[in-house]
């Protein structure tokens, strides 16, 4: 495996809830939110020397770039990433299965953003179930039903939800929320934050949660846009350059 699964400790039969960048964010930015909420702590990281060597700091503290958190109290794991996965998508796939494998989790729940075409202004939540044990599948869905998500019958999932719906006997539910803004999507996170929340009984506080994901998303673009400058540059001092001038420095 090109990408190694480090834990500190090893938590027995969790659920683990994975969030990684795509459409509007959602997922990022939900499982950022519940690491916050849960105050989960990180035990552990996915590594690798694919990703672009790159460290950023908040609250004075490194942010692992692909995490792994535990909230002891729900016995819920979160993994995520900041910033750019494009081509690790299978690799974190594995990864997520392995640590699946390592803790005998329960269930993988994986969120998403999906593209809206609804007219109205209010987002719906949607789910896909995909046990490997039929019975269980039905009843997970009737589940996932009896809170208000509606079940998805067609669509394309890419990214690592994508790469884990075609791996073999992994328990698996995927929550989507549309979204229908720019990048990144706070409103459609907090959508399905709530789906989770009843999923799960989480006892989330519904009162701040927009004005957290507002700032949730601002984190995150900032670190996006750190991230996008450094990278840019990075690309720059590659370009030939003319003798009497000197290559642009860069940190990262």
């Amino acid at each position: 495996m090109s990408m190694q699964v480090i834990l500190k400790k090893k938590p027995r039969s969790p659920i683990i809830i994975e969030g990684f960048p795509g459409l509007g964010f959602v997922g990022t930015i939900a499982v950022e939110f519940l690491i916050e909420h849960l105050d989960a702590k990180l035990i552990g990281k996915l590594n690798t020397q694919r990703l672009m060597p790159m460290a950023a700091i908040h609250k004075q503290q490194v942010v692992e770039p692909l995490g792994i958190f535990y909230d002891k109290k729900h016995n819920i794991i979160l993994v995520h990433a900041i910033g750019n996965i494009s081509g690790l998508e299978w690799d974190i796939a594995n990864a997520v299965a392995e640590l699946a494998k390592m803790v005998k989790a329960r269930e993988i729940i994986s969120l998403e953003g999906v593209a809206s075409q609804n007219p109205e202004p209010k987002l719906k939540s949607y789910f896909y179930s995909a046990w490997q044990d039929n019975k269980k599948n039905v009843k997970q869905s009737k589940k996932l039903e009896k809170l208000g998500l509606e079940s998805l019958k067609e669509g394309i999932i890419v990214g690592v939800s994508g790469a884990l719906l075609l791996k073999d006997k992994l328990p698996i539910s995927c929550l989507f929320s549309e979204t229908k803004t720019g990048l990144p999507d706070s409103r459609a996170a907090a959508n399905i934050i709530q789906a989770i929340d009843k999923y799960l009984n989480l006892k989330v506080d519904y009162q701040p949660l927009l004005k957290k994901a507002d700032e949730f998303e601002s984190k995150l673009k900032g670190l996006m846009e750190q991230a996008k400058a450094v990278s840019q540059q990075k690309e720059q001092s590659k370009q030939p350059t003319p003798i009497d001038e000197k290559e642009p420095d860069y940190f990262g």
